[in-house]
């Protein structure tokens, strides 16, 4: 069943339209990646899923008893959240707030799903230890571990491996992979990396400034479209 249906939406700063008359579907299960330029307007979609931003015209809806606030949501850090001085446990219990209500105290099921995602990310004998001491790899589990407790069906990650090395790119890639395959978390992903998104996508939306994409990924990598982009990046297979 979809989870988001984007009907023909048009989403605009200050009356500009950055996007328009975009429209695409994710499904439970899903696996899309987002490819694009800077300035073709990823991230002002993101903002439009989150709900952070209104569809000047179109619709966005959301389906199968998928909650706004349920979203989970991992964002590109800043150096100042990098330093970010809190524990662990902490930034990763801080994604069950939306669901403590006025108490902002954990209940033993939130607790338990803190306890879950740590373990499920390897990060469990790192509870106790300041986020901002940790690697680049280390800190984007805490905040993959934070988004899992905030998330019911879906997950949004905003360029997740940026900045990592090859190792810990990798690691993270499969990670996410597993919580798609194995357990049916739908992801969407904003990215840069053409390659890993063909390798590890089910779907493709790559955004261009007066054209876009969307379909599978198999029809992406077969079609016209994507011709440029795989030839500059090397190209791949799937």
């Amino acid at each position: 069943m979809a989870l988001i249906t984007c009907d023909n939406i048009t989403l605009s700063y200050d009356s500009r339209p950055i996007i328009s008359d975009l429209s695409f579907v994710v499904s439970q299960g899903d696996y899309l990646c987002i490819l694009g330029e800077n300035g073709a307007g990823k991230s002002t979609l993101m903002k439009g899923i989150l709900g952070l931003l209104k569809p000047t015209s179109g619709e966005i809806k959301y389906g199968d008893e998928l909650v706004q606030s349920e979203i989970g949501y991992l964002p590109q850090q800043s150096d100042i959240q990098r330093d970010f001085p809190a524990s662990v446990s902490e930034v990763v219990s801080s994604g069950c707030l939306n669901k403590c209500g006025i108490f902002p105290f954990l209940k033993k099921t939130q607790k338990e799903t803190v306890k879950k995602n740590m373990d499920f990310l390897g990060i469990t004998e790192l509870s106790h230890k300041c986020y901002q001491d940790l690697s680049g790899g280390q800190q984007q589990r805490v905040l993959l571990a934070r988004a899992l407790c905030a998330a019911g069906k879906l997950i949004v990650l905003d360029e997740p491996v940026a900045g990592l090395d090859p190792v810990a790119t990798n690691e993270l890639y499969a990670l996410i992979k597993t919580l798609n395959k194995k357990y049916n978390i739908s992801v969407i992903m904003v990215s840069h990396d053409i390659n890993g998104a063909i390798n590890n996508a089910t779907h493709i939306l790559h955004l261009e400034h007066n054209d876009m994409f969307y379909g599978t990924v198999k029809e992406y990598i077969t079609g016209e479209f994507s011709k440029k982009f795989l030839n500059i990046n090397g190209g791949n297979n799937k």
